[in-house]
C-alpha cells in the first residue's frame, strides 16, 4: 500500500473501530516463531468479528486483501518490508464457549488453551494438539496434526467470511493432509467447533503430559523454528530422508538443520530469510539426488 493510501485507510479504520489496536511498521519477526520478518505496513489486532469484517471491507474497497495470521508458527516471512495489512488473530479474539460435548472457539484461541479447556471439562480428543504452538484458525487452515491426531478428527464446523465478505458456516472444511478448503486464502476463518468425547480429567491430563514430554525430548523447542519444515512424503518421513542425505547439522548462515531432529530447520542466531530459503533448497536437492523424492515445504513462505 502506498503511503497516502495507507494513512487514509488507517484513519478510516480508527474512526470506525476505535477499540481496535493498530501497530504501524510492526516487525513481523516479533510475531513469528522463526524470529525472521521485516516490518509490515500495519498490524491490526481485532477483538470482534465486526472489527474483522470492517477491516476486510475497507481493504476490499481499496483493492487490497489482508494478510491473516495467528501465532506465526508455520511462517517464513521476508525480512524486507512487507507491504501488507496484517490481521493477527490472537489473544484479543479468543473466546471459548462450551456446548455439551463440544467447544466453540474464536480463531485466535491457541491450541494449548483449547486443549486445556477441554481437559478441565472432561472432554477428550484434543490431547494431540496441546503441544502444537499455533492458533485454532491456523490449525484449521492447514489441518494441523501430531502423534496420530489431526484437526479433521475433531472439527465439525467452521464459521468464516467468504471472499465477498458474506458470513458463512460449513460442516465440510475439505480436510486433507496439511490442507483444507481455506489453505489457498480468500476466506477469513472466524471460529470453529470441535466435537469431543467425555473422559476423566486426570486421564486426559496424563495423556497430554506424556505427549508434551515426548515432544520436548525429540524436538528442538529451545531454538526458533517453524516446526516441521517439510511435509511427510508418501511412504516415508522427511526427517529420515534428510538424515540419510547426511544433512543433520548442516547450516547456511544462521539457518541450520536441527541436530536434535532433522525435520526441523532452526534459527541458531541471526538467520535471514535468504539463509533459510537457501538451506531448504539445498535440502530438497540433496534428498532428491539421493532418493528421487522431492520434498514439499510445510512451512508457508511469504515473499511479499
Amino acid at each position: 500500500m502506498n503511503t497516502p493510501s495507507l494513512q487514509s485507510f488507517l484513519r478510516e479504520v480508527r474512526a470506525r473501530c476505535p477499540e481496535l489496536t493498530v501497530l504501524e511498521g510492526e516487525p513481523m519477526a516479533a510475531h513469528c516463531s522463526f524470529r525472521i520478518g521485516g516490518p509490515c505496513d500495519a498490524m491490526l489486532l481485532p477483538g470482534t468479528a465486526e472489527e474483522i469484517e470492517t477491516v476486510c471491507s475497507l481493504l476490499a474497497a481499496a483493492g487490497e486483501r489482508p494478510f491473516i495470521m495467528g501465532n506465526g508458527t508455520n511462517l517464513l516471512i521476508t525480512d524486507a518490508p512487507l507491504h501488507r495489512i496484517v490481521l493477527r488473530m490472537g489473544e484479543a479474539f479468543s473466546q471459548i464457549t462450551a456446548r455439551a460435548s463440544s467447544l466453540r472457539a474464536d480463531a485466535g484461541v491457541t491450541l494449548a488453551q483449547l486443549a486445556v479447556t477441554a481437559c478441565r471439562k472432561g472432554l477428550a480428543g484434543l490431547e494431540f494438539a496441546h503441544g502444537i504452538p499455533g492458533t485454532l484458525g491456523g490449525a484449521v487452515t492447514m489441518n494441523a496434526g501430531a502423534y496420530g491426531g489431526e484437526m479433521k478428527d475433531a472439527v465439525t464446523s467452521v464459521t468464516y467470511l467468504d471472499g465477498d465478505l458474506v458470513l458463512r458456516e460449513t460442516h465440510d472444511p475439505g480436510f486433507s493432509y496439511r490442507r483444507s478448503r481455506f489453505s489457498d486464502g480468500g476466506d477469513v476463518i472466524l471460529a470453529a467447533e470441535v466435537r469431543l468425547r467425555e473422559d476423566e480429567e486426570a486421564a486426559i491430563r496424563e495423556r497430554m503430559r506424556a505427549l508434551l514430554e515426548r515432544r520436548r525430548a525429540s524436538q528442538p523447542l529451545e531454538l526458533p523454528s517453524a516446526g516441521s519444515t517439510f511435509k511427510r512424503p508418501v511412504g516415508g518421513y522427511a526427517a529420515a530422508l534428510i538424515d540419510q542425505a547426511g544433512l543433520r547439522g548442516f547450516a547456511v548462515g544462521g539457518a541450520q538443520v536441527s541436530e536434535k531432529h532433522a525435520g526441523f530447520v532452526v534459527n541458531r542466531g541471526g538467520a535471514t530469510f535468504d539463509d533459510v530459503l537457501r538451506l531448504m533448497d539445498h535440502i530438497r536437492e540433496e534428498v532428491f539426488r539421493r532418493s528421487g523424492i522431492m520434498l514439499e515445504p510445510e512451512v508457508k513462505i511469504i515473499r511479499e
